[in-house]
């Protein structure tokens, strides 16, 4: 029995809306497809992706989170919404704001509510806990204009919900790989010799597998609870540089070399510094006995090879 049997056939005759239907949108698509008299519709701002779309079962609409205008169309179109879409990288007037999810959330309460609205947001939100465990009471501490932008998003889903009434709920998301995912694995980095933290230094990490993650956001759609953060984290407690390990030992690759904090300044870019200097471990229990996920890939050295344990 599929993901999706054992509901009822008056949950299973609906519209489910797609923005951002990349990897893990189209893995979500799949689980969804197994379901009986679910139409499958997503956003997408280019015409050359319609015809991959529907060879998918995904009928393609035309539409550009930029352009409000453009997203007139999605009001009373779908039953349930599953938003994936990041909010913009670029410079903005106000770099905190995410204004794709407010024109979204706003065309989707003119007319004909969806039921649920699903947004995929990420654990950055929390910032640095020093190691922590945290969960979703844990007030956020954005400390990056990314992270910002996520808590505006956060914010703007959760305005829909208490305004009209839909539900809503926003998965909080860490790092995702899966071996079948385009820059998925560690491989590349550890091709390029590319150093991670001292043991005294390091930072906590966390992980889902994409598949694990599609599943949640199917399981969200109809079990998520109104206005509810939600983390979508694995069973996994490593830090950084040990999960670099595990991946070099796995692949029979040298293992990456270990710098101290106040070295990696001059040996890698600014980004994964950025990264480097949060660290935190975090609870999924809310995942487990609210959407009632059970995780195919528990352990990271699971999904990295492919193999779900039986």
């Amino acid at each position: 029995m599929g993901l999706l049997g054992a509901l009822p056939a008056r949950f299973r005759r609906e519209r489910v809306l797609i923005v951002g239907c990349g990897d893990v949108g189209q893995r979500a698509a799949r689980v969804l497809s197994g379901a009986q008299r679910v139409r499958l519709l997503a956003l997408t701002s280019s015409a050359e992706r319609g015809p991959a779309l529907r060879a998918q079962g995904i009928t393609p609409l035309l539409g550009n989170l930029d352009d409000p205008r453009s997203l007139r169309r999605l009001s009373g179109l779908a039953t349930r919404v599953l938003h994936l879409a990041p909010p913009p990288s670029g410079e903005l007037v106000d770099w905190r704001l995410d204004p794709r999810t407010r024109a979204l959330t706003r065309a989707l309460a003119q007319r004909s509510l969806p039921a649920s609205v699903v947004y995929g947001s990420t654990t950055g939100v929390y910032g640095d806990a020093g190691g922590r465990w945290i969960d979703e009471g844990t007030p956020a501490n954005p400390t990056t204009p990314r992270a910002w932008r996520r808590v505006d998003a956060e914010a703007a889903v959760h305005w829909l919900g208490r305004a009209t009434g839909v539900r809503t709920t926003v998965l909080r998301v860490p790092g995702i790989y899966a071996p079948d995912r385009t820059g998925g694995t560690p491989r590349e980095r550890l091709l390029r010799g590319t150093p991670v933290l001292r043991a005294e230094d390091d930072v906590y990490t966390n992980h889902i597998h994409a598949d694990d993650l599609a599943r949640a956001c199917v399981l969200a759609l109809w079990r998520g609870r109104p206005q509810r953060n939600v983390n979508v984290v694995d069973d996994t407690e490593l830090k950084m540089g040990d999960y670099f390990d595990l991946a070099a030992d796995l692949y029979g690759m040298p293992r990456p070399p270990r710098v101290a904090r106040d070295a990696a300044g001059d040996q890698l870019p600014l980004v994964l510094l950025s990264f480097m200097s949060e660290s935190r471990r975090i609870h999924n229990v809310r995942m487990k006995r609210e959407l009632g996920l059970r995780l195919r890939y528990p352990k990271v050295a699971d999904g990295l090879v492919g193999t779900a344990p039986a």
